[in-house]
């Protein structure tokens, strides 16, 4: 096959043609998927974020959850009109990113000298603590309230005859153009970290710590730029989802289930490689937000379940279908459907 067909037929080239594709036939169709797609690309997000820290890194990281908690507070806090700042959307996103990349350093710190089951013990009891700190912080957070509303988003132009920023409203189609693009855009900036010097330098630590040193790179900056990039990816999804739902909904929506669910976006897409994030997310989000709740409107049409049939709706599948296809991956695909490629030189080597 040549370079330009490869090139063509690249994952991401035809995740993004099939998600523009989405976006324009949904309307006409009435199709119904740009809705439940946003969230996809929101658990996108979280998933490449654990990506750099525990595909191209090796750092075992089980606190993500607290990252996209602390981005969608951070977020509602710049926003929401029960506050002083309310500064918009857009300088609320750059806030939300710096905040969660100086989450990242403040935890990596004093704990990236750990390895293994250790630091990743760490990560879980962070993940546990700003839960709890966010629901106590009750003059801040408004505890188990959450804080909203928060404005949407506005596009220049959007609704007007000039130039001037407009909000639309959550069922709007902006809302779906404006996720795919802020995803595209993160896609593209962990390919061009992944194959940048600091990338290498993640991918020799990830490979062979000791090795790495004896290279010259010094493993303990070098993964605290991992933990800042990941945190900053998962505090951007946490604010993007505050955002969607006009509300960052009660703490305990950020819990340790959110963090393991990342890990299976990562798992079943494909250790350290970006594509293998997009189909993870695809999978595992979208079968349990778009495959299921269509196939149980389906069922319910047909009279096959009622809505009071526990057992017989797939609604109440979804963590049996999670188990059956991470046991089906370990035992079939054990590096992920899009497992990293080792990029190689001229000559053949690595």
């Amino acid at each position: 096959m040549s370079t330009a067909s490869r090139r063509f037929l690249r994952p991401d080239l035809l995740l993004a043609a099939a998600a523009v594709a989405l976006g324009l036939l949904d309307g006409p169709l009435g199709l119904g998927l740009r809705d439940p797609m946003r969230g996809v690309m929101v658990f996108a997000l979280l998933g490449l974020g654990l990506n750099v820290v525990t595909g191209f890194t090796g750092l075992l990281h089980l606190g993500m959850a607290a990252f996209m908690a602390l981005g969608a507070y951070a977020f509602a806090i710049c926003t929401c009109d029960i506050y002083p700042f309310q500064i918009g959307f857009w300088p609320a996103l750059g806030v939300t990113l710096a905040v969660g990349a100086a989450a990242g350093f403040l935890l990596g710190a004093p704990t990236l000298g750990l390895r293994g089951d250790y630091l990743a013990i760490v990560t879980l009891g962070f993940g546990e603590i700003a839960q709890d700190v966010l629901k106590n912080l009750d003059a801040i957070t408004k505890g188990t309230q959450g804080i909203n509303p928060l404005p949407p988003p506005s596009l220049p132009g959007w609704g007007t005859s000039g130039f001037g920023l407009q909000e639309f409203g959550p069922e709007e189609g902006p809302w779906y153009w404006l996720f795919l693009v802020i995803t595209a855009l993160a896609v593209v900036g962990c390919r061009n970290l992944e194959r940048s010097r600091t990338g290498r330098a993640w991918l020799a630590v990830r490979e062979d710590e000791l090795a790495a040193r004896c290279m010259g790179i010094v493993p303990i900056p070098t993964k605290m730029y991992a933990f800042a990039t990941g945190a900053a990816l998962a505090a951007l999804a946490g604010g993007l989802w505050a955002s969607l739902y006009a509300s960052t909904g009660e703490p305990g929506n950020y819990d340790f289930q959110v963090s393991i669910l990342a890990l299976c976006i990562v798992i079943v897409g494909g250790m350290g490689s970006v594509d293998g994030v997009l189909v993870g997310a695809v999978a595992m989000i979208g079968v349990a937000n778009i495959a299921l709740p269509k196939l149980a409107g389906w069922m319910q049409a047909q009279g096959l379940v009622t809505a009071s049939n526990v057992l017989g709706s797939p609604n109440n599948w979804k963590y049996m279908v999670f188990g059956v296809v991470l046991v089906i991956m370990m035992r079939v695909r054990p590096d992920g459907l899009l497992p990293a490629r080792l990029e190689r030189g001229p000559g053949g080597a690595p």
